[in-house]
């Protein structure tokens, strides 16, 4: 199972984070929020980064040449889209960035928006499923209802973000099963400062489940 750890604003907890056994983290190229960082920050935070470690860029209805250029200087594995990008653009981009990882985020309310995620299927790599919230894109804190998930299969890897923690990512676990999860706010002290200690603990909750890197 994958491990995203988003939001990363601090090169060292960067490296921390994923000694700890992030599979992934993720760094918020959209500038209104809250843990916003520019390329050089992205630049340095991965730069001692092991090989294995997959570095998502979350972007939020961007262009396709802002996206591809900040990808290019970042030195970014992947793309998360989350915004209100239609599968179409999944399509422009994935012609734009051919070797790099696309995932697609979704915001959830109820069965009928995990019908929306079958029309990405083809265009991307990896969903995301986040909880939904009608001013902020993702970080809320929120949990999905994960009764609805109980029979998610799609035919690509995905994410369950919204919401989890070191004290319900067993719960969660128990009535889903998703390539891998996406935390946030779970493990932070506050917007862009993650607290070790947290993401310690969540891998300590996540021991017996078998977490092979990507």
């Amino acid at each position: 199972m994958r491990v995203k750890i988003c939001g990363i604003t601090q090169p060292q907890q960067s490296i921390a984070i994923a000694s700890l056994g992030a599979t992934a983290l993720g760094f918020i190229c959209v500038p209104t929020s809250p843990r916003y960082v520019t390329t050089s920050q992205i630049q340095a935070a991965v730069a001692e980064l092991a090989a294995n470690i997959d570095t998502i860029g979350v972007f939020a209805n961007a262009s396709i040449p802002e996206v591809s250029e900040i990808v290019a200087d970042s030195g970014l594995t992947g793309v998360q889209l989350h915004g209100d990008e239609s599968p179409d653009f999944c399509y422009q981009l994935r012609q734009a960035l051919p070797n790099v990882e696309i995932i697609k985020a979704l915001r959830i309310r109820s069965l009928e928006d995990l019908d929306t995620a079958i029309d990405y299927i083809k265009y991307i790599d990896t969903l995301l499923l986040d909880a939904y919230h009608p001013q902020q894109l993702g970080g809320t804190g929120k949990t999905l209802d994960w009764r609805m998930l109980e029979k998610f299969n799609p035919n690509c890897s995905w994410f369950l973000a919204g919401g989890l923690t070191a004290d319900n990512i067993l719960e969660a676990l128990s009535q889903v099963n998703p390539s891998g999860v996406d935390l946030s706010s779970g493990v932070e002290r506050s917007p862009g400062d993650k607290d070790l200690d947290k993401v310690a603990l969540l891998f300590q909750s996540l021991k017996n489940i078998d977490l092979p890197r990507s």
